[in-house]
This record gives C-alpha cells, sequence and structure tokens, in this order.
C-alpha cells in the first residue's frame, strides 16, 4: 500500500514539474504566430535541367546483394541563372550519385527488382550539394525508371 501511495505521489510531483517547465517556457519564449514564424520565401525563377541516362545498381536492403540494374531518367529544379552551371557540372553529378549507388539499397519488391524512386530521389538530393553547391537544386523529379 505505502509503494503504490509512493509511485503516486512521484507521478504527480512528475506530471507538475513537467507541466510547470512547459509554463514557464511558453512564458519565456511566448508564442509564435503561424506567419511570424515562416520567413517570408524570395520568389526565385526556377527551370528543369534534364539529366539523361543514368545506370544504377540495384542493390538488396536485406543481404546488400546485386539484383539487376535500373536506368534513370530525372530533371533537376534549379534557379534560371544556375542552369548554364548545373548543365556543366552534370558530369560531377553523374560521379557523385555514381559513388554512392553501390552502397545504397535501391531494390524494393519481393524480388528486388523494382527500384526505390525515394531512395534514389535521396540519392541525388545528397550528391547534389558536391556537384553544385548547397542550395542549387530544390527539387528532384524522377521521370522514368526502366530495369536493364
Amino acid at each position: 500500500m505505502k509503494k503504490m501511495l509512493f509511485l503516486i505521489v512521484v507521478v504527480l510531483a512528475g506530471l507538475g514539474l513537467g507541466g510547470g517547465a512547459a509554463l514557464a517556457t511558453l512564458v519565456v519564449l511566448g508564442p509564435r504566430p503561424a506567419q511570424a514564424a515562416r520567413a517570408p520565401a524570395e520568389e526565385v525563377e526556377t527551370v528543369f535541367v534534364p539529366v539523361d541516362k543514368l545506370l544504377a545498381p540495384l542493390v538488396s536492403a536485406e543481404d546488400g546483394r546485386l539484383t539487376g540494374y535500373v536506368q534513370f531518367q530525372f530533371n533537376l529544379e534549379v534557379p534560371r541563372d544556375k542552369s548554364p552551371d548545373v548543365t556543366k557540372r552534370l558530369p560531377l553529378l553523374l560521379h557523385a550519385i555514381n559513388m554512392r549507388t553501390f552502397k545504397t539499397p535501391l531494390a524494393a519488391g519481393k524480388d528486388g527488382l523494382l527500384p526505390s524512386l525515394d531512395q534514389f530521389r535521396k540519392v541525388v538530393e545528397a550528391a547534389a550539394p558536391e556537384a553544385f553547391g548547397a542550395g542549387v537544386v530544390r527539387k528532384v523529379a524522377i521521370t522514368q525508371a526502366t530495369p536493364a
């Protein structure tokens, strides 16, 4: 009986301390209106730079074995003024992607023959700053994935 009463007191004290800390944080920092929380986004005109045919290995997530190959086509959304530089530096992007795909499990499905588009998009997004610098590529649009 004493243990049960002690546990109830401890739980209530914990709730009181946690609630008090939350209230103190709210009072000190104050509520943030939704509009003030978002920084005004600068409108920049963007274009899509096509990347034609990249062959990538399908590596299984379960055992790391090679299950096949897939050919990807995708576009990069970049600011219009950066598009000539991005086009010139595409070989560096392809190199950075190739250095990541062999160790990234891109195989999906029961038999491992389907590509994981989400994983491939993450690989491209991780490789893009290496090739073009941070913040140049805004979005990656995968337009085609064909098993090879």
